[in-house]
Protein backbone atom coordinates (compact mmCIF):
# COMPACT_ATOMS: atom_id res chain seq x y z
CA UNK A 1 0.00 0.00 0.00
CA UNK A 2 1.49 3.51 -1.15
CA UNK A 3 2.20 5.69 1.87
CA UNK A 4 0.08 8.52 0.60
CA UNK A 5 -3.31 6.88 1.21
CA UNK A 6 -5.55 8.17 4.07
CA UNK A 7 -6.54 5.76 6.57
CA UNK A 8 -9.73 5.85 5.04
CA UNK A 9 -8.20 4.44 2.01
CA UNK A 10 -6.21 2.25 3.95
CA UNK A 11 -8.97 0.35 5.45
CA UNK A 12 -10.77 0.35 1.98
CA UNK A 13 -7.81 -1.57 0.43
CA UNK A 14 -7.79 -4.06 2.89
CA UNK A 15 -11.53 -4.81 3.07
CA UNK A 16 -11.58 -5.19 -0.62
CA UNK A 17 -8.57 -7.45 -0.64
CA UNK A 18 -10.30 -9.89 2.10
CA UNK A 19 -13.65 -10.12 0.05
CA UNK A 20 -11.62 -11.17 -3.40
CA UNK A 21 -9.46 -13.82 -0.77
CA UNK A 22 -13.07 -14.55 0.21
CA UNK A 23 -14.15 -15.17 -2.77
CA UNK A 24 -11.38 -17.14 -4.32
CA UNK A 25 -8.51 -14.97 -5.85
CA UNK A 26 -4.72 -15.35 -5.31
CA UNK A 27 -3.03 -13.05 -2.52
CA UNK A 28 -1.58 -11.26 -5.53
CA UNK A 29 -4.59 -10.73 -7.64
CA UNK A 30 -6.58 -9.39 -4.90
CA UNK A 31 -3.82 -7.36 -3.87
CA UNK A 32 -4.32 -5.98 -7.75
CA UNK A 33 -8.10 -5.64 -7.59
CA UNK A 34 -7.80 -3.59 -4.03
CA UNK A 35 -5.18 -1.43 -5.34
CA UNK A 36 -7.10 -0.64 -8.66
CA UNK A 37 -10.10 -0.02 -6.75
CA UNK A 38 -8.58 2.07 -4.26
CA UNK A 39 -6.63 4.22 -6.63
CA UNK A 40 -9.91 4.67 -8.93
CA UNK A 41 -12.20 5.75 -6.18
CA UNK A 42 -9.08 8.21 -5.28
CA UNK A 43 -9.31 9.84 -8.68
CA UNK A 44 -13.01 10.30 -9.04
CA UNK A 45 -12.93 11.82 -5.61
CA UNK A 46 -9.70 14.13 -6.33
CA UNK A 47 -7.27 12.72 -4.02
CA UNK A 48 -5.13 12.09 -7.06
CA UNK A 49 -2.24 14.09 -8.84
CA UNK A 50 -3.60 12.66 -12.36
CA UNK A 51 -7.03 10.42 -12.93
CA UNK A 52 -8.33 9.08 -16.72
CA UNK A 53 -11.64 9.46 -17.82
CA UNK A 54 -12.92 6.65 -17.86
CA UNK A 55 -11.81 6.87 -13.68
CA UNK A 56 -13.63 9.91 -12.98
CA UNK A 57 -16.29 10.10 -15.75
CA UNK A 58 -17.40 6.26 -15.11
CA UNK A 59 -19.78 5.12 -12.20
CA UNK A 60 -18.35 4.19 -8.76
CA UNK A 61 -17.36 0.59 -8.34
CA UNK A 62 -19.61 0.34 -5.48
CA UNK A 63 -22.47 1.79 -7.80
CA UNK A 64 -21.43 -1.08 -10.46
CA UNK A 65 -21.32 -3.95 -8.12
CA UNK A 66 -24.42 -3.51 -6.98
CA UNK A 67 -26.20 -2.74 -10.14
CA UNK A 68 -24.29 -6.17 -11.43
CA UNK A 69 -24.74 -7.96 -8.31
CA UNK A 70 -28.93 -8.07 -9.34
CA UNK A 71 -28.74 -9.28 -12.86
CA UNK A 72 -25.81 -11.07 -12.91
CA UNK A 73 -22.05 -11.19 -14.69
CA UNK A 74 -22.35 -8.85 -17.89
CA UNK A 75 -18.84 -8.03 -18.54
CA UNK A 76 -17.53 -4.51 -19.35
CA UNK A 77 -20.09 -1.70 -20.51
CA UNK A 78 -19.97 -0.25 -24.03
CA UNK A 79 -17.86 2.56 -23.06
CA UNK A 80 -15.31 0.33 -21.59
CA UNK A 81 -15.16 -1.76 -24.51
CA UNK A 82 -15.16 1.25 -26.85
CA UNK A 83 -12.57 2.70 -25.02
CA UNK A 84 -10.90 -0.70 -25.23
CA UNK A 85 -11.54 -0.64 -29.00
CA UNK A 86 -9.98 3.30 -29.29
CA UNK A 87 -6.50 2.15 -27.53
CA UNK A 88 -6.59 -0.62 -30.21
CA UNK A 89 -7.61 1.31 -32.90
CA UNK A 90 -10.73 -0.55 -34.05
CA UNK A 91 -12.11 1.11 -37.08
CA UNK A 92 -16.11 1.95 -37.14
CA UNK A 93 -16.07 1.24 -33.30
CA UNK A 94 -18.25 4.50 -32.88
CA UNK A 95 -20.90 2.76 -35.03
CA UNK A 96 -20.90 -0.33 -33.13
CA UNK A 97 -23.18 -1.79 -30.41
CA UNK A 98 -21.49 -3.24 -27.34
CA UNK A 99 -22.46 -6.70 -28.98
CA UNK A 100 -20.24 -5.84 -32.09
CA UNK A 101 -17.16 -4.26 -29.72
CA UNK A 102 -17.32 -7.14 -27.90
CA UNK A 103 -16.90 -9.64 -31.30
CA UNK A 104 -14.28 -7.14 -32.43
CA UNK A 105 -12.37 -6.78 -29.48
CA UNK A 106 -12.39 -11.01 -29.50
CA UNK A 107 -14.76 -11.66 -27.22
CA UNK A 108 -13.07 -10.66 -23.95
CA UNK A 109 -15.73 -9.61 -22.11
Amino acid sequence: MPRSWSDKRERQYEHIKESAEDRGASAKRAKEIAARTVNKERARAGESETASRTSTEDMSSGRRGGQRSHSGAQGRTKEQLYEEAKRRNVHGRSEMTKAQLLEALGGEG
